[in-house]
C-alpha cells in the first residue's frame, strides 16, 4: 500500500525541511521589519485623526457663530407688520 503517493520526492523533502529549519530565523526578522511599519501606520492614523477633530470642532465654532450673528440681526429687526386681516 502506497501512503505518500508518487508527488513526494527528495527535492520536496529537502525544501520542506529546509522551510522548516529556516522558520525560527525568518519569522523573527519579519516581525522586526513589519512592527516599525506597522507603528507607524498607526501613529499617522492617530494624528490624522486628532487633526479631523480640531477641523470639526472649529467648524462647528464657526457655525455656531454664524447661527447667533442670524439669531441676533432676527431680534434687530423691527418686527414686520402683518397683512391686514379681512372683517
Amino acid at each position: 500500500m502506497k501512503l505518500l503517493g508518487s508527488s513526494l520526492s527528495m527535492g520536496s523533502l529537502a525544501l520542506g525541511a529546509g522551510v522548516i529549519l529556516l522558520v525560527p530565523v525568518v519569522i523573527p526578522v519579519i516581525g522586526a521589519i513589519l512592527k516599525p511599519v506597522t507603528k507607524a501606520i498607526i501613529k499617522g492614523s492617530i494624528m490624522a485623526f486628532e487633526s479631523a477633530k480640531v477641523s470639526i470642532a472649529e467648524t462647528k465654532e464657526m457655525v455656531e457663530d454664524i447661527a447667533a450673528e442670524a439669531k441676533a440681526e432676527i431680534a434687530q429687526e423691527p418686527s414686520k407688520k402683518q397683512a391686514p386681516s379681512k372683517k
